[in-house]
């Protein structure tokens, strides 16, 4: 068991790179881009469904190609093991994040917003959804607010 949470850990640490840590900077290239911002609340080394969600939809290349082009991809994660911890800063950003989009404290989350901050969908939990019915889904929010 010990041996499979550290490799799923790695696995999730590993594909997440691309994804922006600080909200601030990803509400400027959201400006600047004009994209909408996805921001996913995970726990990468507790939450299982946390870790199916980043591996069966996020590091899908269906879903990987389509959010390149119209998404800022964000992740707020909360680790609980204590090799994984992240530095007091991002944790503060973490927890204001969460004080904001996700007060009662749901994993995995994830929260669509547009460039300016607001609220356009969200998903509690893992959306039971393949890779490319969560981009189609993802779509139909990108084109309405073009």
């Amino acid at each position: 068991m010990r041996y499979y949470t550290a490799v799923l850990s790695f696995f999730f640490i590993v594909s997440f790179t691309g994804w922006e840590h600080d909200f601030g900077i990803a509400l400027q290239k959201a400006k600047k881009e004009h994209k909408l911002i996805l921001l996913n609340f995970s726990g990468s080394d507790w939450c299982v469904p946390c870790i199916r969600l980043h591996k069966e939809v996020f590091a899908n290349s269906s879903f990987k190609i389509f959010a390149d082009s119209n998404l800022i991809l964000v992740n707020a994660d909360f680790p609980r093991l204590k090799k994984n911890q992240l530095s007091k800063e991002q944790q503060k950003m973490n927890e204001e994040l969460a004080d904001k989009y996700n007060p009662q404290g749901s994993f995995p989350y994830t929260v669509l917003v547009d460039e300016e901050g607001k609220v356009i969908w969200t998903w509690e939990g893992y959306p039971n959804l393949k890779a490319e019915q969560f981009a189609g889904q993802l779509k139909t929010y990108v084109d309405a607010h073009r």
